[in-house]
Order: structure tokens, then C-alpha cells, then sequence
């Protein structure tokens, strides 16, 4: 199933109501998986379809392929039909790169900030320090 932010950019699109950049860029990478698949080609290159597999283990091969046939339709990456080819970030992908980065900067910083502080809310939950 096509990613609900995804979907809604491109009806908006085509029908000539769109305006919002940081949204277009939003629905690039965003849906399960695809923020992971990008990171992980832009940081260690290419990769075949099985070590991606590997690398997002909780990722079934069907949401797999279909977040790899959303990115290289988004022109984001290279994803050949042929078996045992190479996934690959376009040059396209490779310029979501310094977001990419920059919001697994800020993740990790924000963790650490809150394993720091022990137990705080978060949102709708809590976060609990387990040492």
C-alpha cells in the first residue's frame, strides 16, 4: 500500500492545489522503511536486495519491494528488475542525503538527552530509564 503522505502530495499534484514544499519533501521519504533504505545507501553505497533485506530484518520482502519501487518511481533510486542487481542511491537520492543525516543527528542527540533525564513524557507515552 502507497505511504498516505506519498499519495496525498501526488493527488495535489496532478490536480495543480499543491504549495507546500516542506510537505513534497516530506513525502519522499517518508512511509516505513524508506528513511532507513536511503541512510543506509547514501552512508554504505549500494546494496543488493537480500542485504537490505538483512539490514531491516523487521521489513517483509513485499514492503521491501514496494518501498523500492516508490523511491526509484520518486527517482531516488536506481532499482533494476534483473536479479541479484544493485540498489543505488540517483543523484536525485543522494541530495535528501544532508536531511537524512541531519534527522538521524538530531534522533540521536534527542535520546541521549532523554536517557539522561531519566523518566519523562513524550508525546502521548513515557519514556522509562532502564538503568
Amino acid at each position: 500500500m502507497t505511504d498516505l503522505v506519498r499519495s496525498e502530495v501526488q493527488e495535489k499534484l496532478i490536480n495543480g492545489v499543491f504549495n507546500c514544499p516542506k510537505e513534497f519533501t516530506l513525502s519522499m521519504f517518508s512511509g516505513k522503511w524508506k528513511i532507513n533504505i536511503i541512510y543506509h545507501l547514501g552512508k554504505e553505497g549500494a546494496y543488493y536486495f537480500s542485504e537490505i533485506q538483512r539490514l531491516l530484518p523487521a521489513a517483509s520482502h513485499k514492503e521491501l519491494s514496494e518501498k523500492l519501487k516508490e523511491l526509484s518511481a520518486d527517482g531516488l533510486v536506481d532499482r533494476k528488475p534483473v536479479k541479484d542487481q544493485r540498489v543505488t542511491l540517483t543523484p536525485l537520492g543522494e541530495t535528501l542525503l544532508p536531511i537524512v543525516n541531519a534527522m538521524y543527528d538530531w534522533g540521536t542527540k534527542r535520546l541521549q538527552e532523554l536517557q539522561l533525564a531519566g523518566d519523562v513524557t513524550f508525546g502521548l507515552g513515557e519514556v522509562k530509564n532502564t538503568d
